[in-house]
């Protein structure tokens, strides 16, 4: 039987799992239980948990180094520039070199970080920490998604949605107890244990990745083993130097949007063209322009994802304070009124991993959204706390319903050799929205945070939420997942000139 030739331009360097051989030990009854899913879900957990679990925190670094809010804000942008850059790039090493190594090497980053964090001596010793956590704790995701497909491709059984709501439900829950985990071993252990807990957790993370994730043999555009040579030469570092040079410096220019550094716009335009020029050049791109431009649901997708969490984060972050400091709540009590938020996110997430289809779930986020804004352009200082519950209870809904929704969107409209890379983009589209919304924060609330600011975050989140519904209604995207013909036949090269994107 003859070899099918790669797509030009298919955005992979030709690594593809190869169907037909097994891939793990036991009955392939249990492919997706919880064998496979326990380490998946453990490394899945440390970047949303790592993203929050600073923040009770930060006050006792900034005392026991002499620094300010302004220095130790770099602790959380940090974290989210790292894991913006790292999420699409270990998902390219994901395809290129086997989801299995990935997720392992980048677990034993994450042990390297909890350390140097742990044992920081000065301040900066603490940044390089977040950043290497940025790093190592972006390989999961994208890793999971891949071994995932590879699982369905070389079985022939589709990845139950139950199985994709599981991660999402991982990142949801984990980010949600990260203040009070944070806060809890800050008061019995100090900061340092904020840092050290990832090394027990990445250790258990090693030893059941080991055991229980499957060996998949990734195959080249010729029926080679792709490996070192491969990879090196599809992995792009100048395309991830541009890349990395063009989040910095927005992430600078959107963080003092009350004080906008203007000049820095020009260097974010050049850098972006270098970049696009640079991508469109390469054959093996880090990013994959060509493939998103032609596969335009996946491309709304992104879009519709970081749109959605732009809204979402603007309100997780901007509701707490003005709850603190309009409303005259206690930060325990604030963050009983914002507990419904996250509960109601893991309910929409459990039961959008059930549900048959994606377009029905993304529409209902969409409304509900733009419910919640228009409760919260209603709010003052004498809006009642059932009023209160109710709006954290309306954008928790939706956060479920995107996350799963969107995860599900992704899964069946990447390539199925580039799953790995484009679950890392979704992830950076919503790093992207998390950063954009800090910035909007200090702009719309300056020095304090006040029902007036709290009304223009409403009024921008009901637009964005408006914007969410009409890039929903308007795509090109499946309906429902659609059955994958790939999963029971030999794997075919992606060519959507001839067959257009995947899904209706």
């Amino acid at each position: 039987m003859s070899k099918p030739a790669m797509p030009p331009g298919a955005g992979t360097a030709g690594a593809r799992p190869v169907p037909g051989e097994p891939v793990g030990p036991g009955d392939t009854a249990d492919l997706f239980g919880p064998r496979l899913m326990a380490p998946l879900l453990i490394g899945s957990v440390l970047n949303p948990v790592n993203s929050t679990m600073i923040a009770t925190g930060l006050v006792a670094i900034g005392h026991d180094f002499g620094v300010g809010a302004a220095q130790t804000a770099w602790l959380v942008a940090s974290l989210y520039l790292a894991s913006a850059v790292g999420q699409p790039a270990m998902g390219r090493l994901a395809d290129l070199l086997g989801p299995r190594r990935i997720f392992l090497c980048g677990l034993l980053v994450v042990c390297a970080a909890g350390l140097v964090g742990a044992l920081a001596p000065a301040f900066g010793w603490l940044i390089a920490s977040r950043v290497l956590l940025g790093i190592g704790t972006s390989a999961a995701y994208p890793a999971a998604m891949a071994l995932l497909r590879a699982q369905s491709v070389a079985t022939g059984r589709e990845t139950p949605r139950p199985v994709l709501g599981r991660l999402s439900l991982a990142a949801l829950g984990s980010a949600a107890v990260g203040p009070v985990l944070g806060g809890v071993l800050t008061a019995t252990a100090g900061w340092r244990a904020i840092f050290a807990v990832n090394v027990p957790l990445a250790l258990l993370g090693i030893a059941l990745a080991l055991r229980r994730l499957p060996r998949t043999r990734m195959a080249s555009a010729d029926g080679e083993d792709a490996g070192a040579r491969t990879a090196g030469a599809a992995f792009d570092p100048l395309g991830i130097a541009l890349f990395t040079g063009t989040l910095t410096t927005l992430m600078i220019f959107l963080m003092d949007l009350g004080r906008p550094h203007w000049a820095l716009l020009p260097v974010v335009l050049v850098l972006a063209a270098a970049l696009t020029w640079w991508q469109l050049r390469r054959p093996r791109p880090f990013i994959d322009l060509r493939m998103i431009g032609r596969n335009r649901s996946l491309a709304l997708t992104y879009l519709r994802h970081g749109t959605a969490y732009l809204v979402i984060y603007m309100v997780m972050y901007g509701y707490a304070q003005w709850l603190e400091e309009g409303h005259g709540y206690s930060a325990s009590r604030a963050g009983l009124i914002m507990l419904p938020m996250s509960g109601a996110a893991a309910v929409c997430s459990l039961l959008g991993a059930r549900t048959k289809g994606i377009y029905a779930p993304l529409v209902l986020a969409a409304v509900l959204l733009a419910a919640g804004s228009g409760v919260l352009l209603l709010a003052d200082e004498s809006t009642p706390l059932l009023a209160l519950l109710l709006a954290a209870v309306l954008f928790g809904l939706p956060q479920g319903l995107s996350s799963t929704g969107n995860q599900a969107a992704v899964y069946t409209q990447a390539p199925p050799t580039s799953v790995g890379a484009a679950a890392g983009l979704q992830r950076t589209s919503q790093y992207l929205g998390a950063i954009t919304a800090a910035g909007l924060i200090g702009l719309f609330y300056e020095q304090r945070a006040t029902a007036a600011g709290l009304h223009d975050i409403a009024m921008v989140a009901s637009a964005l939420s408006l914007a969410v519904l009409l890039l929903t209604a308007t795509r090109p995207g499946p309906a429902r997942p659609r059955p994958y013909p790939h999963l029971t036949t030999p794997l075919l090269p992606y060519d959507p000139q001839a067959h257009g994107p995947i899904g209706p």
